[in-house]
Protein backbone atom coordinates (compact mmCIF):
# COMPACT_ATOMS: atom_id res chain seq x y z
CA UNK A 1 0.00 0.00 0.00
CA UNK A 2 2.92 2.15 0.69
CA UNK A 3 3.89 2.70 -2.73
CA UNK A 4 0.75 3.01 -4.04
CA UNK A 5 0.43 5.98 -1.95
CA UNK A 6 3.86 7.01 -2.91
CA UNK A 7 3.18 6.63 -6.39
CA UNK A 8 -0.37 8.76 -6.32
CA UNK A 9 2.04 11.58 -4.22
CA UNK A 10 4.72 11.12 -7.18
CA UNK A 11 2.07 11.61 -10.32
CA UNK A 12 0.19 14.77 -8.25
CA UNK A 13 3.00 16.20 -8.07
CA UNK A 14 4.34 16.18 -11.85
CA UNK A 15 0.92 16.79 -13.28
CA UNK A 16 0.50 19.93 -10.74
CA UNK A 17 3.60 21.14 -11.42
CA UNK A 18 3.30 20.98 -14.92
CA UNK A 19 -0.16 22.89 -14.77
CA UNK A 20 1.60 25.15 -12.45
CA UNK A 21 4.78 25.86 -15.23
CA UNK A 22 2.01 26.60 -18.22
CA UNK A 23 0.26 28.91 -15.87
CA UNK A 24 3.46 30.86 -14.74
CA UNK A 25 5.53 30.73 -18.19
CA UNK A 26 2.03 32.74 -19.36
CA UNK A 27 2.65 35.40 -16.44
CA UNK A 28 6.47 35.73 -17.01
CA UNK A 29 6.90 35.36 -20.52
CA UNK A 30 3.55 34.43 -23.37
CA UNK A 31 1.46 37.83 -21.85
CA UNK A 32 4.53 40.26 -21.28
CA UNK A 33 5.57 38.43 -25.07
CA UNK A 34 2.09 39.52 -26.52
CA UNK A 35 1.86 42.86 -24.32
CA UNK A 36 4.76 44.12 -27.00
CA UNK A 37 1.66 43.07 -29.87
CA UNK A 38 -0.76 45.26 -31.42
CA UNK A 39 -4.11 45.12 -30.78
CA UNK A 40 -5.46 42.92 -33.78
CA UNK A 41 -2.40 40.86 -33.27
CA UNK A 42 -3.01 40.16 -29.84
CA UNK A 43 -6.09 38.68 -30.55
CA UNK A 44 -5.18 36.78 -33.35
CA UNK A 45 -2.52 34.62 -31.37
CA UNK A 46 -4.86 34.38 -28.22
CA UNK A 47 -7.31 32.67 -29.99
CA UNK A 48 -4.69 30.86 -31.81
CA UNK A 49 -3.49 29.81 -28.19
CA UNK A 50 -6.72 28.83 -26.80
CA UNK A 51 -7.58 26.91 -29.33
CA UNK A 52 -4.71 25.05 -29.75
CA UNK A 53 -3.78 24.16 -26.29
CA UNK A 54 -7.78 22.25 -25.89
CA UNK A 55 -5.71 19.33 -27.40
CA UNK A 56 -5.83 15.66 -25.45
CA UNK A 57 -2.38 16.14 -23.67
CA UNK A 58 -3.50 19.31 -22.21
CA UNK A 59 -6.76 17.97 -21.55
CA UNK A 60 -5.69 14.73 -19.98
CA UNK A 61 -2.91 16.76 -17.26
CA UNK A 62 -5.42 19.33 -16.59
CA UNK A 63 -8.48 17.19 -16.14
CA UNK A 64 -6.08 13.97 -14.77
CA UNK A 65 -4.85 16.30 -11.49
CA UNK A 66 -8.43 16.32 -9.85
CA UNK A 67 -8.28 12.79 -10.54
CA UNK A 68 -4.81 11.67 -9.33
CA UNK A 69 -4.77 14.31 -6.75
CA UNK A 70 -8.23 12.95 -5.51
CA UNK A 71 -6.44 9.38 -5.34
CA UNK A 72 -3.59 10.58 -3.26
CA UNK A 73 -6.05 12.19 -0.85
CA UNK A 74 -7.75 8.91 -0.59
CA UNK A 75 -4.44 6.79 -0.50
CA UNK A 76 -2.87 9.16 1.92
CA UNK A 77 -5.93 9.62 3.85
CA UNK A 78 -5.11 6.83 6.80
CA UNK A 79 -1.57 7.00 7.04
CA UNK A 80 0.95 6.96 10.21
CA UNK A 81 1.32 10.38 9.63
CA UNK A 82 -1.50 12.74 9.95
CA UNK A 83 0.54 15.37 8.41
CA UNK A 84 0.92 13.85 5.02
CA UNK A 85 -2.73 13.96 4.89
CA UNK A 86 -3.09 17.09 6.14
CA UNK A 87 -0.67 18.31 3.18
CA UNK A 88 -2.10 16.57 0.24
CA UNK A 89 -5.96 17.33 1.04
CA UNK A 90 -4.31 21.22 1.25
CA UNK A 91 -2.56 20.28 -2.23
CA UNK A 92 -5.72 18.92 -3.64
CA UNK A 93 -7.64 21.93 -2.43
CA UNK A 94 -5.36 24.12 -3.98
CA UNK A 95 -5.79 22.37 -7.33
CA UNK A 96 -9.51 22.46 -7.11
CA UNK A 97 -9.31 26.45 -6.93
CA UNK A 98 -6.67 26.27 -9.69
CA UNK A 99 -9.46 24.19 -11.68
CA UNK A 100 -12.30 26.51 -10.71
CA UNK A 101 -11.10 29.86 -11.48
CA UNK A 102 -9.69 28.67 -14.98
CA UNK A 103 -13.20 27.41 -15.32
CA UNK A 104 -15.23 30.40 -14.07
CA UNK A 105 -12.62 32.87 -15.15
CA UNK A 106 -9.91 32.23 -17.80
CA UNK A 107 -12.58 30.13 -19.98
CA UNK A 108 -15.65 32.74 -20.45
CA UNK A 109 -13.13 34.73 -21.05
CA UNK A 110 -11.13 32.70 -23.99
CA UNK A 111 -15.07 32.27 -24.94
CA UNK A 112 -15.49 35.84 -25.00
CA UNK A 113 -12.53 36.15 -27.55
CA UNK A 114 -13.48 33.38 -29.42
CA UNK A 115 -17.27 34.51 -30.28
CA UNK A 116 -15.50 37.85 -31.21
CA UNK A 117 -14.85 36.38 -34.36
CA UNK A 118 -11.99 37.66 -36.90
CA UNK A 119 -9.47 40.23 -35.77
CA UNK A 120 -9.79 41.77 -38.71
CA UNK A 121 -13.30 42.31 -39.05
CA UNK A 122 -13.53 43.20 -34.98
CA UNK A 123 -14.50 47.05 -34.94
CA UNK A 124 -12.74 47.91 -32.15
CA UNK A 125 -10.12 45.39 -31.53
CA UNK A 126 -8.13 48.08 -28.67
CA UNK A 127 -11.51 47.73 -26.84
CA UNK A 128 -12.14 44.33 -27.11
CA UNK A 129 -8.23 43.77 -25.96
CA UNK A 130 -8.97 45.86 -22.96
CA UNK A 131 -11.88 43.87 -21.54
CA UNK A 132 -10.00 40.36 -22.33
CA UNK A 133 -6.10 41.27 -21.24
CA UNK A 134 -6.13 42.48 -17.91
CA UNK A 135 -8.94 40.36 -16.58
CA UNK A 136 -7.79 36.69 -17.83
CA UNK A 137 -3.93 38.02 -17.01
CA UNK A 138 -4.84 38.29 -13.49
CA UNK A 139 -6.97 35.48 -13.16
CA UNK A 140 -4.08 33.67 -14.68
CA UNK A 141 -1.81 35.18 -12.24
CA UNK A 142 -3.95 33.61 -9.41
CA UNK A 143 -4.30 30.28 -10.66
CA UNK A 144 -0.45 30.01 -11.03
CA UNK A 145 0.60 31.26 -7.50
CA UNK A 146 -2.42 28.72 -6.22
CA UNK A 147 -1.12 25.94 -7.97
CA UNK A 148 2.02 26.63 -7.16
CA UNK A 149 1.60 26.42 -4.13
CA UNK A 150 -0.44 22.94 -4.65
CA UNK A 151 3.02 21.90 -5.85
CA UNK A 152 4.63 23.25 -2.67
CA UNK A 153 1.70 21.11 -0.65
CA UNK A 154 2.36 18.21 -2.51
CA UNK A 155 6.32 18.32 -2.34
CA UNK A 156 5.49 18.75 1.71
CA UNK A 157 3.34 15.06 1.75
CA UNK A 158 5.98 13.77 -0.39
CA UNK A 159 8.70 14.76 2.54
CA UNK A 160 6.77 13.82 5.43
CA UNK A 161 5.54 10.50 3.51
CA UNK A 162 9.47 9.81 3.11
CA UNK A 163 10.48 10.18 6.70
CA UNK A 164 7.35 8.43 7.88
CA UNK A 165 8.87 5.25 6.10
CA UNK A 166 12.09 4.98 7.60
Amino acid sequence: MRSIRTISLVTSAIVTGLMAGLFAAFSYAVMPGLKRSGDAAFIEVMQNINAAILNPLFMTLFMGGLAVGFAAVVTNWRTGDPAVRYWTLAAFACYVVMFAITAGANVPLNDQLAAAGDPATIADPAAMRAKFEGPWVSWNIARALVNTAALGCFAAALLRAGRAAR
